[in-house]
């Protein structure tokens, strides 16, 4: 294929896309106006459904609970290159498009997400395009990106409707990725400099803990003595936290931070259960091995201290991102080309500024690609993040998508397959799998007061009991 059919079908793809673009951006305001928080995404699931199907594709569903998959086939053989939209939205009851029942609410941009796939799929779908293409492409639709309603998921967990509590990380297990080659998608931000785009960066890891103080019940005026307080060893480890942040490296990117999501049942007991539920970030899961042993040492402390019981539970989390020059190169090249010269900021691989993904742990197995298209007001997670501009959010990532899918696999998949030449993965998935269920761990510490003996800690597998 030469250099002028290849701008030819680039063409013709960037006129799909805008023929479409109120039915694009309709549909990212639809999903904005039903959020649904993760591995609960089924009215969204329902909605994107039918939009791929009046596509013509045939969709796969019920990966990972609400998850999705199409596959559109290229003219040839060859390698198949992702595009990924997420479903879920976050807790944020402040936010002007939150759920009334459920404060879930698009906080994050994941609605801006779908319009954009929808876009690709139905550009690369004109069929003088879909010939061209030697390879195929996968659109693959995730639930629960954010990592939030630990307890929630950790019942589907033990019901075994899931064994990993993200979406991503649940779908490389069941194989949904073992057929794509490469991945990409396009994330909304509203901190990221004055272009259109940015590309390359990292972001951190983390795990997370679920901290169960178990004290003893007393009425609170009349006999506070009798009882064992797991409150206040609960916001003791949290004070021995903060006595750790001076040990943390800059360099290391660290966040310690959580949350009390049960501190007691009545404000006249003693509360004897309480939960905590903990996240630490870092920028490699090699420093979060450290600082995490340091947390747990905080744990026990509160426990110590007041005398309760505390079992602490690890839960598998992100890995960082490792985002792919080639690709990266490819789709600066099209953003510069169809937006403009100016349109696109490359940013160092190594930075971050502390928030994860679990594309990280898809750059685990493949090479992959995750811009940020700058759009949005407001801070990312917060009361006030706003899509402002839904052509920048939505169209500008199809077109610039949609292109660089082209580029790759156009021209016998030249591109596609000089990437994957120079590409050697972390790990595969099977070993990325067995590594996640390592770090399932439960761990009981029994302090003398609350057993009238030494102080103890047990640690258990994930699945079995602790003694």
């Amino acid at each position: 294929m030469t250099n002028a059919e290849n701008t030819e079908l680039i063409a013709l793809a960037l006129r799909s896309v805008d023929g479409a673009s109120r039915r694009l951006i309709s549909a990212a305001k639809t999903v904005y106006g039903t959020p649904e928080t993760g591995f609960n995404e089924h009215k969204t699931a329902q909605y994107v459904l039918e939009q791929l199907s009046a596509i013509g594709l045939a969709v796969e569903t019920g990966i990972a609970r609400t998850g999705m998959k199409a596959i559109l086939r290229g003219g040839s053989a060859g390698p198949t290159v992702a595009v990924i939209a997420e479903l879920d939205a976050l807790r944020v009851p402040g936010h002007p498009g939150a759920n009334a029942d459920t404060g879930a609410a698009h906080a994050c941009g994941h609605h801006a997400q779908i319009g954009s796939l929808l876009g690709v799929a139905m550009a690369l779908n004109t069929p003088e395009i879909k010939k061209a293409l030697s390879g195929n492409v996968a659109f693959i639709i995730t639930p629960a990106e954010e990592f939030i309603d630990i307890g929630e998921r950790l019942d589907l967990r033990a019901s075994g409707a899931v064994e990993f509590l993200s979406g991503k990380q649940e779908m490389i297990r069941l194989g949904t990725f073992d057929d794509v080659d490469m991945a990409m998608m396009v994330h909304t931000s509203a901190t990221n400099g004055e272009s259109t785009f940015n590309i390359g960066g990292t972001s951190t890891a983390h795990v997370s803990h679920q901290v169960r103080y178990i004290g003893k019940s007393a009425h609170a005026g009349g006999a506070p003595d009798q009882g064992i307080n797991a409150l206040q060893a609960a916001m003791l480890a949290n004070l021995a936290i903060n006595t750790q942040r001076e040990t943390f490296r800059e360099a290391d990117v660290v966040r310690v931070h959580g949350i009390i999501s049960s501190g007691g049942t009545s404000v006249n007991a003693i509360p004897s259960e309480v939960l905590y539920e903990g996240r630490v970030r870092a920028r490699t899961v090699e420093a979060i091995a450290k600082i995490s042993e340091q947390v747990v040492r905080c744990y026990r402390a509160g426990a110590l201290a007041l005398g309760t019981a505390v079992e602490v539970q690890t839960i598998a989390g992100y890995h960082p991102l490792q985002q792919n020059l080639a690709m990266q190169e490819v789709f600066v090249q099209n953003a510069e080309r169809i937006i403009g010269q100016d349109s696109i900021s490359a940013v160092p691989g190594d930075r971050t500024a502390g928030g994860s993904t679990d594309m990280g742990d898809l750059s685990m197995i493949m090479p992959l690609i995750h811009p940020y298209v700058n759009a949005a007001s407001g801070v990312g997670h917060g009361h006030d993040y706003l899509i402002e501009d839904y052509d920048r959010a939505v169209i500008a990532p199809a077109k610039v998508m949609a292109a660089t899918i082209i580029d790759l696999l156009s021209d016998g998949a030249q591109t596609a397959r000089a990437a994957l030449d120079g590409y050697i993965p972390p790990m595969t998935a099977d070993q990325y799998v067995a590594a996640q269920r390592e770090q399932f761990t439960t761990e009981i510490y029994e302090p003398q007061q609350a057993r009238g003996n030494k102080a103890t800690a047990r640690t258990a597998g994930d699945g079995e009991e602790a003694g």
